[in-house]
C-alpha cells in the first residue's frame, strides 16, 4: 500500500525511491510485524486470559502438560494480525500472488478459529469434526491452486515440477496433476504444522525458519538475473512473495516472544492451520514444493509418526511410539520439554541450509 504513497512522493524527492527496492520492503514488512506482535501481544494475551480461552491438556497426554491447562490459547490471531499489516503496507498489491496467498492464508485461519471456538469457547470436546475441517480445507486449498493454474503467466515453468540441486530441471504437470499436487503440497503442510505444535515455540520457530528460506527462493526465483545465473527457473512476480515471508517471520519471532518456554499463549489452529497453508503455498508459488519437503522435514516426520502409529494401532493393535506426534514421544523417553525443543529446532537449521545449497548445488 504506502508503495504507492512513496511513488507519489519520488516525484518531489528522489529519496524516495529507495522504497522501490523489494529488499528494503521486505525489511520494513520484518519490523512492521514484528513490533506489531511486540506491542500488541500483552494486550492480546490479557483479553485471551479474560475471556478464559485457556489451553484443555489431554489426560492420556505426558504429565508435564498438566500444569498448562489454562493457557490462553488462539494466539495465531495475533500472528495473523502482523503478517496482513506487514504485507498490505509493503507489498506491491497489485501482484497476484500477494492476494492469492493472503486470502488462502486467511482463510485456513477462519477454519482453524472455529475448531479453536468451539473447543475453548463453546466447550465441545471435538471441536470441528475431522471430516468436515477437511471438507473446508481441500476446498481453500483446491481453490488456491486452481487460481494459480488459471493465472499462470508462463505455464511452462508454473506448471511444471522443479528438480533441485539440477539444473533447470522441470517434469511438466498436466492440469489436474498440477493442481491435485499443489493441494496436497497446501493442506498437507498446513496439517503437518498442526500437528507438531504441540509444545511451547516447537512450531512457531521451524516455521520462521522455513518462511525465511522460503523468502530467499522468492527472491532469487523472480529475479531474471539471479534466476538465470544460479539456474532455476523465472517466476514473473514471485519475488514479491519475500515481503510476504518476511512478515511471517517478524510476525512469527514476535510470537516467539510470548511463545517460548514456558509459554505465555499458544498459538492454536488459528495460527498453525494458517501458518502451514501459507508455507505450502509460497513453495508452490516459487516451484519449490520438494525443497519445502526437505527444510520442513521437522513437521513431515511429526506427521509421518502420526500416520504410522495410527495406523499400526488399527492393523497389528501395537503402538511404534510411545507417543505421537513424534515430539511426545521423546518427552516420554525422559527428554526435558526445552531439550525437545530446541533440538527440533537445531534440526530444521540443518535442512534449512541443505535445502538452501540448492541453490548452488546444480
Amino acid at each position: 500500500m504506502l508503495i504507492y504513497v512513496t511513488d507519489y512522493l519520488a516525484q518531489f524527492h528522489s529519496g524516495f525511491n529507495v522504497f522501490s527496492y523489494l529488499t528494503l520492503r521486505a525489511i520494513l514488512g520484518a519490523l512492521t510485524a514484528l513490533i506489531l506482535s511486540f506491542a500488541m501481544g500483552p494486550l492480546f494475551i490479557q483479553r485471551l486470559s479474560s475471556r478464559r480461552v485457556g489451553q484443555s491438556i489431554r489426560k492420556l497426554g505426558p504429565e508435564s502438560h498438566f500444569p498448562k491447562a489454562g493457557t490462553p490459547t488462539m494466539g495465531g490471531a495475533l500472528i495473523l494480525v502482523s503478517i496482513l499489516a506487514g504485507t498490505l503496507l509493503w507489498a506491491n498489491l497489485s501482484n497476484r500472488f500477494v492476494w492469492i496467498v493472503l486470502i488462502t492464508t486467511i482463510a485456513f485461519g477462519a477454519i482453524g478459529f472455529f475448531d479453536d471456538y468451539k473447543k475453548l469457547v463453546l466447550g465441545s470436546s471435538e471441536g470441528l469434526r475431522a471430516s468436515t475441517k477437511f471438507f473446508w480445507q481441500s476446498l481453500v486449498g483446491g481453490s488456491a491452486a486452481l487460481m494459480l493454474y488459471m493465472t499462470a503467466e508462463n505455464p511452462a515453468v508454473e506448471h511444471a515440477l522443479l528438480i533441485p540441486y539440477f539444473p533447470n530441471l522441470l517434469i511438466p504437470l498436466s492440469g489436474i496433476v498440477y493442481v491435485g499436487f499443489a493441494y496436497l503440497v497446501i493442506v498437507g503442510s498446513s496439517n503437518g504444522v498442526n500437528l507438531t505444535d504441540g509444545l511451547d515455540g516447537l512450531a512457531i520457530m521451524p516455521a520462521v525458519l522455513v518462511g525465511s528460506a522460503l523468502g530467499i527462493f522468492a527472491y532469487v526465483g523472480g529475479n531474471t538475473v539471479f534466476s538465470s545465473y544460479l539456474g532455476i527457473p523465472y517466476v514473473q512476480g514471485a519475488g514479491e512473495m519475500l515481503v510476504f515471508c518476511a512478515a511471517l517471520a517478524g510476525a512469527g519471532l514476535g510470537f516467539l516472544w510470548f511463545n517460548t518456554y514456558p509459554a505465555q499463549v499458544f498459538m492454536g489452529d488459528i495460527g498453525a492451520l494458517a501458518l502451514g497453508a501459507a508455507l505450502g503455498l509460497v513453495a508452490v508459488v516459487v516451484r519449490q514444493e520438494l525443497i519445502l519437503l526437505i527444510m520442513g522435514g521437522v513437521f513431515v516426520v511429526e506427521t509421518v509418526s502420526v500416520v504410522i502409529q495410527v495406523a499400526s494401532y488399527k492393523m497389528t493393535g501395537r503402538r511404534i511410539f510411545r507417543m505421537a506426534p513424534l515430539h511426545h514421544h521423546f518427552e516420554l523417553k525422559g527428554w526435558a520439554e526445552p531439550k525437545v525443543i530446541v533440538r527440533f529446532w537445531i534440526i530444521t537449521v540443518v535442512l534449512v541450509l541443505i535445502g538452501l545449497a540448492s541453490l548452488k548445488i546444480r
